[in-house]
């Protein structure tokens, strides 16, 4: 039991180490910037302005540092590429993994540089009704519009959730190997904030 027990371990090790080196290949070029809200004031229809902020936004939205962990199943994914993570793990009851296989148990309060693993207090899956993975710009939108798929949150908690929380601004600083989400928190904040000001209004498609 012991030896199949060490057996497992050393192939989860194995895996982490295997997916750590893949992910440090990644390209380390300065993040795409994102447009001001201001820079839709040429565009006179509120509506086609207010989509218009949130295709914008979708930048964020659609980046695998989102992606990843806003997935289509109970499987997070990693790296630029979106592969699936590796060792597998899945997503459990709360969204923090199974019981004998927490994130905590890799992922800590922090980024560890050292071995490429990134971390937060508060390391989880999104719940399944906010999955992301696959859908366009415009379904998201329509998705962050409703509190039963997201989260449970008015527009205007949305506006604090992107543009304060702290594991979603893990996105902008996801440490080496791992391409940040563009733009900064703040700019995305304000561009959230902008959309719910203008009617929070989706994209055709």
């Amino acid at each position: 039991m012991k030896s199949e027990l060490r057996f497992q371990l050393a192939v989860a090790v194995l895996a982490v180490a295997a997916s750590m080196i893949a992910g440090y290949a990644v390209s380390q070029t300065a993040p795409q910037s994102l447009a001001s809200p201001e820079s839709f004031a040429s565009i006179s229809d509120t509506d086609a302005r207010s989509a218009a902020m949130f295709t914008e936004l979708g930048k964020v939205l659609t980046h695998p540092r989102c992606i990843n962990c806003h997935p289509a199943t109970d499987r997070p994914r990693q790296g630029d590429e979106g592969r699936l993570h590796q060792p597998p793990v899945t997503r459990g009851a709360d969204g923090h993994g199974l019981p004998a296989m927490r994130c905590s148990i890799c992922h800590k309060h922090a980024n560890f540089e050292p071995g490429r693993m990134p971390g937060h207090p508060e390391w989880h899956l999104a719940p399944r009704e906010m999955a992301w993975e696959g859908k366009t710009v415009a379904e998201i939108c329509a998705q962050l519009k409703d509190p039963a798929r997201n989260g449970g949150r008015k527009l205007e908690e949305l506006i604090h959730h992107i543009g304060e929380d702290t594991l979603v601004g893990w996105a902008w600083a996801p440490g080496a190997g791992r391409s940040p989400v563009p733009g900064t928190q703040k700019q995305a904040g304000t561009l959230v904030e902008a959309w719910v000001k203008t009617g929070a209004a989706c994209p055709a498609q």
